[in-house]
């Protein structure tokens, strides 16, 4: 009976070195509060426009963006590039908006802020430079190789992002835009985020544990 045992354990120990490791939930956990930070001004906007009209909802939209970048300092004692450029980009925008009573700003604003993210991270490769390891650096840990592939598949995700919100403004009307805003485009983003997972794990060392796909918001 002893022997058995003993014969049992190095399989034992094999079968726990292949098992999966576990999701990082003290990882999870930030990038979630991230997302409901960044989501919070897209609902505002969605829910002011439905009340009144788009200027209404676009000087709500400005107002719950800077809320929720105080708040992420707050909570996460730190912002992010991408939300800052983004939250810049819609007071600058929104305030265009306001000031000459033309929301062309505010709907030209996702292609702005889709297309100056995909030049930047597009552009770095071309230089050699995987400049989504800055933004995600500290959360991730990826071989070069993973990186580069993890830059130019955000790049071209933008791309898309920046033609699909010509497409929408430009032929549809303002509710229909709005509501894409809101409710179509984070789900294209958190499954293009999930497509990521595999990339992940493939490029991290060894010693590191799962990944959770990062999940960029754009607001």
């Amino acid at each position: 009976m002893q022997r058995v045992e003993l014969k049992a354990l190095p399989m034992v120990e094999k079968a726990t070195e292949k098992a999966e490791p576990e999701i990082n939930w003290d990882e999870l956990r930030p990038q979630l509060t991230k997302m409901a930070l960044e989501l919070g001004p897209l609902v505002v906007f969605f829910i002011a426009n439905a009340r009144a009209d788009i200027f209404v909802a676009t000087a709500w939209f400005m107002g719950a963006m800077v809320i929720s970048l105080v708040l992420t300092w707050i909570i996460l004692k730190k912002i992010a590039v991408m939300p800052l450029v983004t939250g810049v980009v819609v007071l600058i925008f929104g305030g265009l908006t306001l000031w000459l009573q033309d929301d062309t700003f505010i709907k030209i604003k996702p292609t702005i802020t889709n297309s100056l993210f995909a030049a930047v991270l597009l552009g770095g490769l071309l230089f050699g430079q995987s400049l989504l390891k800055y933004v995600f650096g500290d959360v991730y840990k990826l071989r070069p190789e993973g990186w580069s592939k993890l830059t130019l598949n955000w790049g071209l995700f933008f791309v898309v992002l920046a033609v699909i919100n010509e497409v929408l403004w430009r032929n549809f009307s303002t509710d229909i835009w709005v509501a894409f805003k809101v409710w179509g485009v984070m789900p294209l983003t958190v499954i293009f985020s999930i497509t990521q997972v595999g990339l992940l794990n493939k490029y991290a060392p060894p010693a590191e544990p799962k990944h959770v796909p990062p999940i960029v918001v754009e607001s």
